[in-house]
């Protein structure tokens, strides 16, 4: 077992776009964090962001990057419909992984991945990144103790505009492309971890003329008449809001609710801002929990657990079923 107490924990890379670039930035900023190798299919690329993120190793194949010895975890930024084979690959090679959202493409997958991590009894987790971040956590034990009481409804939406190109990986269907897995695991995820598994779900959608999907539009619904109104969208700016109306207040986390943000309180016509003086992109926050983790030789988050990995991915499922939408395989 490696002696993880002494030294700093080396961290490798694979796939690099823009997200690997936040990530690599805030890497940096954790302590006992190093990036010491990234991959990339192409050599120039990997030797162009090893040079602006002083990475150690450049490796231009991610088989050879899983083989490097040295390396103690791995980030993974590859499309959607990667994430299950690059993280076996990885995984089989003795590296834990911090693997991006969506965790893959769909249950079978996610269970596949959990499968070989357990029996390689290596560290995995999902990196649903907003989970960590101090403003989420204080939202959560907010509303925990209902110190405002129950929540009666909440809405939650995540959307932008990007350029409609269909040669792009958001707009790809077989790169898992569509608003559902690239921004509404975002809503969905605020309502599993604040209102938990719905006991059903209305959904519907729009697409674009390839059969990616433009925009969802869903409802979770609670016992005693409890709703979620959730939405994604490639098509709007949306607010990126998640407000929670409770009995005694409104709760809203500010724009944008998933990245580094602010909580408003809104009662009696009073609104009190709650800040967090962040200093990072964000990243930082799920890179020092996974670094502990590591540290203390544990194989699964308590917070991003397994078992929540499994209940996004399930829900997920439900509504593209919902919606009739089948990605290529």
């Amino acid at each position: 077992m490696k002696d993880l107490t002494r030294r700093p924990i080396r961290w490798g890379i694979i796939g690099l776009g823009n997200i690997a670039g936040k990530f690599a930035t805030d890497l940096v900023t954790v302590p006992g964090a190093q990036l010491y190798a990234v991959a990339s299919r192409h050599q120039y690329k990997a030797n162009s962001f090893a040079k602006q993120f002083n990475a150690e190793k450049a490796y231009g194949t991610y088989e050879a990057l899983a083989a490097d010895p040295l390396i103690d975890a791995v980030y993974i930024a590859t499309p959607h419909s990667f994430h299950k084979a690059n993280t076996i690959l990885c995984l089989n090679s003795d590296k834990a992984v911090l693997c991006e959202k969506p965790f893959a493409m769909h249950q079978g997958e996610v269970e596949e991945m959990l499968a070989v991590a357990k029996a390689n009894k290596v560290l995995l987790m999902e990196a649903l990144w907003t989970y960590f971040l101090p403003h989420y956590q204080f939202a959560l034990k907010l509303l925990a103790t209902k110190q405002y009481g129950k929540i009666l409804k909440l809405e939650a939406d995540f959307g932008f505009r990007p350029e409609l190109d269909f040669s792009s990986r958001v707009f790809k269907k077989s790169l898992g492309g569509g608003s559902l897995l690239d921004v509404g695991i975002y809503p969905i995820f605020v309502a599993l971890t604040t209102l938990g598994k719905p006991s059903d779900i209305d959904a519907k959608a729009s697409f674009f003329e390839n059969g990616v999907d433009a925009v969802c539009e869903m409802i979770f619904n609670y016992p005693d008449g409890v709703k979620a109104f959730l939405k994604s969208s490639l098509l709007e700016n949306t607010p990126t809001e998640a407000v929670f109306y409770c009995e005694k207040a409104t709760i809203k986390i500010n724009s944008r609710f998933h990245e580094p943000s602010t909580v408003s309180i809104l009662k009696n016509g009073k609104e009190e801002v709650k800040t967090f003086g962040y200093n990072t992109i964000g990243y930082s926050y799920e890179i020092a929990h996974f670094n502990e983790l590591l540290r203390k030789g544990h194989k699964e988050s308590p917070l991003m657990s397994h078992e929540m990995s499994k209940l996004i991915i399930k829900t997920l499922d439900h509504v593209r079923q919902l919606i009739d939408l089948e990605y290529e395989k």
